[in-house]
């Protein structure tokens, strides 16, 4: 909310105001010419500060009335910001593994024994790759409001889960049903990406993106190859990041009638194969080696990528020049009846 006058150099007005005001304070009252004014003085006592009394209040009344007329000329108004903002967004699809192997948990450099790790996993500050994973693209999803986003899962085969939408909350809900291993333990990379080409191609966006998450190596034949997905994507001016997740300190949790234990498992993701895929549309390849590169990788990503954004503001005027005028009228009004009615007496 804004308030502020329409014309503030109307103020200058109240110099000229102050001077007709200070000439008719001092302008004598008409008089008979004596030698002196004692007598009368002595002789008047209280009755002439009654005089000076009703000589000051219409004065005032007059001030007052001059100086809300001035105020209404100034235009003083309040404001009401109304801000309307046009977004030129991206249209994004994510691609996410769900091979089996997405169970694995990447263990951070601190974590040195297994109760450790066990207490870290009870308590959220770690999680399996696919945990981490959906993590970090939630938060990549609520910092992009004005682009379109959809979500491809894949393992032998690719599964469109959301088309690019503007409904974040709905894509957030149907990511976070994802499990790994649902749909398959194979890791088919040319797949989601030849998917979210066809999704993306006729986007009528400025710029489309793909962003691809795997901790596998390819191991699906299919007519197209990761290679040839990349140079497709490439054809259709859409740029590919990938993200290879894995650290060579991992485990996977294992539960039996004996009790849970954790195993060592190696990272077999083709990290050549993700920076040439990259590579070849423009894109970036990133290694998350656990959840602090994954969220370094993610914010990479985003500052790369930015929305412009055009904000118009519009301000709403409420005048309040009406009120001024009406109370400069009340107050020469009240200034005119007392000096002319009720000031008025009889010698």
């Amino acid at each position: 909310m804004t308030h502020t006058f329409a014309h503030p150099y109307m103020f200058f007005l109240l110099i000229p105001l102050a001077l007709v005001l200070l000439r008719a304070w001092f302008k004598p009252v008409p008089a008979l010419r004596v030698p002196s004014l004692r007598p009368f003085r002595a002789a008047a006592g209280p009755a002439l500060r009654r005089f000076h009394l009703r000589k000051l209040i219409p004065f005032l009344l007059y001030a007052a009335g001059g100086v809300m007329l001035i105020t209404a000329l100034a235009g003083p108004r309040e404001g009401m910001e109304e801000i309307r903002r046009r977004a030129d967004g991206i249209d994004i699809m994510v691609a996410l593994d769900l091979s089996g192997s997405m169970r694995a948990i990447d263990v951070p450099p601190g974590i040195r024994t297994e109760r450790e790790l066990e207490v870290a996993l009870a308590s959220g500050r770690v999680k399996d790759r696919l945990g981490t994973a959906k993590e970090e693209i939630a938060k990549f999803i609520q910092a992009r409001p004005n682009d379109r986003i959809g979500l491809i899962a894949f393992a032998p085969l690719p599964y469109v889960v959301c088309p690019p939408t503007l409904d974040h909350a709905w894509l957030i809900a149907n990511l976070d049903r994802l499990e790994s291993g649902s749909i398959g333990d194979a890791t088919g990379i040319a797949g989601p990406v030849a998917s979210a080409v066809q999704r993306l191609k006729d986007s009528d966006s400025k710029r489309s993106i793909i962003v691809l998450f795997t901790d596998g190596a390819n191991n699906v034949n299919a007519k197209v190859t990761p290679r040839q997905a990349a140079k497709l994507a490439e054809t259709f001016d859409i740029t590919l990041y990938t993200v290879g997740i894995g650290s060579q300190n991992s485990v996977m949790k294992f539960d039996s009638m004996l009790g849970s234990s954790f195993q060592p498992v190696t990272g077999s993701f083709d990290e050549k194969l993700l920076r040439e895929m990259a590579d070849t549309t423009g894109g970036v390849y990133y290694k998350a080696a656990d959840g602090e590169s994954m969220a370094k990788a993610m914010e990479q990503i985003d500052k790369l990528e930015k929305t412009s954004v055009e904000q118009n503001i519009i301000v709403n005027w409420k005048e309040f020049y009406p009120l001024f005028c009406g109370l400069a009228i009340a107050f020469l009004l009240a200034g005119f009846v007392y000096e002319h009615a009720l000031r008025v007496s009889i010698p």
